[in-house]
């Protein structure tokens, strides 16, 4: 048995259990995370995240999901990253980078009265290689490609940010049974590392309203990477105007823009402490 001090934090509702491992150490991560997750008998969250030393960037970043799977990249923990090393005094910067799963992310924090409140972060390069995020059709990108799931046939996008999501658009949002067809979308054999199910709905031609399966953790309150890719697809099949598009979530809303000269994804939202205090492991 091993006492793990812990801090809550959520970014637009989708909420990880952080801990500093430049003080402490976990020994199994994917064990601590399945417990620490559990909303009835753990800490409640959907994901583990460590904050650990880096010898490629001003932190390191690792997650894990609900399920104990390795993550690769979460859009709204790395800001609360950014937001818990500022506030606890590991860093006086307001520009840091942080190396994930999926390569290093720089990240611009916005101060208010010695906390950080919001968090602009480069997220890389959206890739839409159907082979690289992966996706099993017999075109070089997934652009509204078909696909048979839950008994019907339904178009998405496939777009990874580090991780793969499959963006479908739809009429309706609260008709849509997610519980039921969120798992088939994860699961589908066109996936063969799983995907992050995306179900948007366009509001306007700079707004959307998305709600978010995330592979290993279920439906989630937001996804920064899946806001990221769902406003990559809008833009790409036309379904905004402009580079710019807010996302609303359950959760919250965040500012997503596609700069297609540095082909660069930056994501703006923001980052909230919950609670801090200390589990028996």
């Amino acid at each position: 048995m091993q006492n793990m001090k812990f801090t809550k934090m959520h970014g637009c509702g989708n909420d990880y259990v952080y801990v500093n491992c430049f003080e402490e150490q976990v020994a199994d991560p994917g064990k601590t995370a399945v417990f620490v997750s559990d909303r009835h008998f753990g800490i409640g969250a959907d994901g583990l995240i460590l904050i650990k030393p880096s010898d490629a960037a001003d932190f390191e970043m690792e997650m894990y999901n609900a399920d104990g799977s390795r993550g690769a990249m979460c859009g709204n923990g790395i800001r609360c990253v950014a937001k818990y090393v500022y506030d606890n005094g590991m860093t006086d910067k307001t520009r840091i980078t942080v190396n994930t799963g999926s390569g290093v992310k720089t990240l611009d924090l916005s101060v208010k009265d010695g906390k950080v409140e919001t968090v602009r972060v480069n997220m890389g390069t959206p890739e839409l290689t159907a082979g690289k995020i992966p996706v099993l059709v017999d075109s070089e990108t997934a652009v509204e490609a078909p696909i048979l799931a839950d008994g019907r046939d339904w178009k998405f996008t496939a777009v990874s940010m580090g991780n793969p999501h499959a963006v479908v658009f739809v009429d309706n949002l609260d008709r849509l049974q997610l519980e039921v067809t969120g798992p088939k979308f994860e699961n589908h054999s066109m996936f063969p590392d799983r995907v992050n199910a995306e179900f948007v709905r366009v509001v306007d031609d700079k707004t959307i309203e998305m709600r978010v399966w995330e592979r290993g953790s279920g439906e989630t309150l937001a996804c920064g990477t899946g806001s990221c890719a769902a406003a990559v697809a809008a833009i790409l099949n036309g379904k905004v105007s402009g580079n710019t598009v807010t996302v609303c979530l359950r959760g919250g809303t965040l500012q997503i823009e596609w700069d297609r000269e540095e082909n660069a994804v930056y994501m703006t939202g923001p980052a909230t402490t919950v609670f801090t205090g200390e589990i028996d492991i």
